[in-house]
């Protein structure tokens, strides 16, 4: 790449606005960040549909945009009387930081930064080049940071049967208490991070009312703890099969703690899932990611205790399950499900379930106008387990006929397929500053590709 040139990147969301804040740092190629919504630019999903009482999940300390500046955020939220690296600080003051450090690189580097609103529906080969449809803006290479796709429908739930507004696919949209009352029911499908969110929106926004978050396994996230033994993490993947890796992490959490074994695999988990073949990773998928997501990602702990006060007070309830069906019933429906382990079915009568499955990443059945349009026409495909897009290790896409197309990347979670730990910002913000790197012909600074 000719840092001369100039890279569009679509999705302003934190991998895009981080991969155009280190594009200005690393003096590369002149860049514009495109997003449908201009008050996500900067943001993103994650830190605008939110709360302001919404904490991060994740200490200030490890929070900062740069890998090669751990203590950035830290000190911004420092100087801004906002905690300290100990702190989990809101997460709508994390969006503020990366609007804030976005808005400062643009004007330490005027015009080589457009920002954008506006949907993107194609990106075509035009010359040496590619052209933006919708925008028309020609560029040398693009970059996709779509972010996350909404969740899929759960099996044994139609939409089109049910009564509007009873089901919300996306949680993310709209307002999901408007209309309900203080004795309606609410169901949230999947028992995960996501579901903790919306069991506080709910809070939040007054509703009072019983809510049941139901999935296969029941399992709930974790909290952060203090005072936990110092951290011994891995600098080399383990050896041998993954059932003997079960075994050394087993061994682990019963002499230090659960937490501790599973935060010594994170510097080594990206290398141990490139090192097993599609097998392996899919009886991973099958049997372990659902204990690997609870223990892996955890709670703040003032956010673990509103939701353990939520299930104290009956308000919540987290059940294992599997939906046999969901009915229309009058304004809102009649869920029949199986506890895990049983056999007799159960029903609840809600006034709205709220899929909070989590985000997914099925290029098969995804509904975005400009992935499904990429994907019929061969640029990109779905990777073997239909995680997301296919990648390469330098995050350029792997097209239909098998080969890497040098004027076309994607980071952020739609890569998990290659990468599976890339959905937290330790993970995201080592990939956007690698690629930024790449694009401005930085990457051999400090030793590497001499």
């Amino acid at each position: 790449m000719n840092p001369a040139g100039h890279v569009a990147i679509v999705g302003g969301g934190f991998s895009g606005t981080l991969l155009a804040i280190n594009l200005l740092r690393f003096a590369g190629p002149r860049a514009t960040l495109i997003d449908r919504a201009a008050d996500r630019i900067g943001r993103g999903v994650a830190y605008s549909a939110i709360g302001a009482d919404q904490l991060l999940n994740v200490r200030a300390g490890g929070m900062s945009a740069f890998p090669d500046d751990p203590g950035h955020f830290a000190r911004w939220a420092a100087a801004r009387g906002a905690g300290d690296a100990q702190s989990f600080v809101p997460r709508a003051t994390y969006g503020a930081y990366l609007a804030e450090t976005l808005a400062e690189m643009r004007a330490a580097e005027p015009g080589r930064l457009t920002l954008v609103t506006g949907d993107v529906s194609d990106v075509s080969d035009v010359g040496n080049g590619v052209t933006i449809a919708d925008q028309m803006l020609a560029a040398d290479s693009v970059v996709l940071a779509t972010g996350n796709l909404p969740p899929h429908t759960p099996p044994g739930i139609d939409p089109a049967r049910l009564p509007a507004g009873a089901y919300v696919g996306d949680p993310w949209r709209g307002d999901i208490a408007e209309g309900l009352r203080p004795d309606d029911v609410v169901v949230l499908i999947g028992t995960g991070l996501t579901a903790i969110d919306v069991a506080l929106k709910l809070e939040a926004a007054g509703f009072a009312g019983p809510v049941l978050a139901l999935s296969r396994r029941g399992m709930r996230p974790h909290r952060h703890l203090d005072g936990l033994p110092p951290k011994r993490a891995r600098q080399d993947p383990p050896e041998g099969s993954l059932s003997a890796l079960v075994a050394q992490v087993r061994a682990e959490a019963a002499r230090d703690g659960w937490r501790v074994a599973v935060d010594a695999l994170r510097p080594v988990t990206q290398r141990l899932w490139a090192a097993s073949d599609d097998a392996v990773r899919a009886r991973f998928l099958r049997h372990l990611r659902p204990y690997w997501d609870a223990h892996r990602h955890r709670l703040a702990p003032a956010v673990a205790d509103r939701i353990d006060a939520m299930v104290a007070d009956g308000r919540l309830r987290f059940a294992g399950g599997r939906i046999v069906e969901a009915v229309a019933h009058g304004a809102g429906v009649t869920l029949r499900w199986t506890p895990r382990h049983g056999e007799t079915s159960e029903t609840v009568n809600a006034a709205r379930i709220v899929n909070c499955t989590g985000p997914q990443g099925d290029l098969v059945r995804s509904d975005d106008p400009l992935l499904r349009t990429l994907a019929a026409r061969g640029a990109i495909r779905p990777d073997p387990l239909r995680l997301g897009i296919d990648v390469d290790a330098q995050s350029r896409v792997i097209r239909a006929d098998g080969t890497p197309d040098p004027r076309l990347c994607c980071v952020g979670p739609m890569t998990r397929g290659g990468l599976w730990e890339v959905v937290a910002v330790p993970d995201l913000r080592v990939q956007s500053w690698t690629l930024a790197r790449r694009l401005a012909n930085a990457h051999w600074v400090g030793g590497e590709g001499l």
